[in-house]
């Protein structure tokens, strides 16, 4: 039995030959550790910064590469959707879908990933309590899915800022699902850099720990061989040759805080 599900890749796929690339070493590096691995890259990024930011490749290549990936390394494949037409396509590929935090709160887009059947991941919204995503998974279960994950990401905490309450980990567990806590985008710093996220990627470890010692039970994190060259998210992502290091020291602080009490 696998330690914890880990969902990882780049922000958004770029190329190619950078998914074959990443796929190739984070599954290796997921395998060492017995982990769950899901294979995350967005085909579209909806909500950059600027309306010259890169978004992607579209839903139509976006899906052929995630694909692509799939059938090469037999990985499990995460993407995230924007609209709800895009549910019934991403699944046929896809054994996550992702609902973006600044869409938590969208009926349809929930109503049409919940009748996939697939294990749906939600980012809790920078602007939510934790406890509001009862409603989120009322949604899901109305729309007969009770395949579940729920994400924490960071809460706003004034202009361009993020700030991670672990006692929001606690609450959403309450509500009878896995939680994810995603380690890269909440180090955010929102349209920190003017036209452009920034972020601070030096406190990805640290807080992911953190949340593995208040009972997170999966991980998110991206990660890409060049960040600084990264088309999105790059000042957050982890660097590719540093993941199996961090990942190592991540896995003793889940181990330790699973071992069962003595006595």
């Amino acid at each position: 039995m696998s330690r914890f599900k880990f969902i990882a890749g780049p922000c958004v796929i770029e190329s190619e030959q950078l998914l074959m690339e990443v796929a190739e070493k984070v599954k290796a590096i997921a395998e060492k550790y017995d982990l769950d691995y899901y294979f995350k890259a967005s085909f579209d990024k909806a909500n950059r910064t600027s309306i010259h930011s890169f978004r992607g490749p579209g839903l139509e290549e976006g899906v052929a590469l995630l694909k692509k990936v799939k059938e090469r390394y037999g990985v499990k494949i995460a993407t995230d959707i924007h609209e709800p037409y895009q549910a019934s396509q991403v699944s046929e590929v896809c054994d996550l879908i992702q609902i973006p935090a600044f869409l938590c709160r969208q009926t349809d887009l929930l109503a049409a990933a919940a009748k996939t059947g697939k294990l749906i991941n939600v980012k809790k919204a920078q602007f939510l309590a934790p406890w509001d995503m009862k409603n989120v998974v009322g949604k899901l279960e109305e729309s007969g899915n009770s395949n579940i994950m729920l994400c924490e990401r960071g809460t706003t905490f004034g202009y361009n800022t993020l700030v991670v309450d672990m006692t929001g980990i606690m609450e959403m567990k309450k509500l009878g699902y896995p939680v994810v806590f995603d380690a890269t985008h909440s180090v955010q710093k929102p349209g920190g850099k003017g036209t452009a996220t920034g972020g601070n990627r030096e406190y990805v470890e640290y807080l992911a720990k953190a949340a593995f010692s208040v009972g997170a039970d999966a991980l998110f994190m991206e990660v890409h061989p060049n960040p600084d060259e990264a088309l999105s998210d790059g000042p957050n992502m982890v660097k590719l040759d540093e993941l199996d290091e961090m990942l190592a020291r991540i896995v003793k602080v889940y181990d330790v805080v699973r071992e069962p009490l003595e006595g």
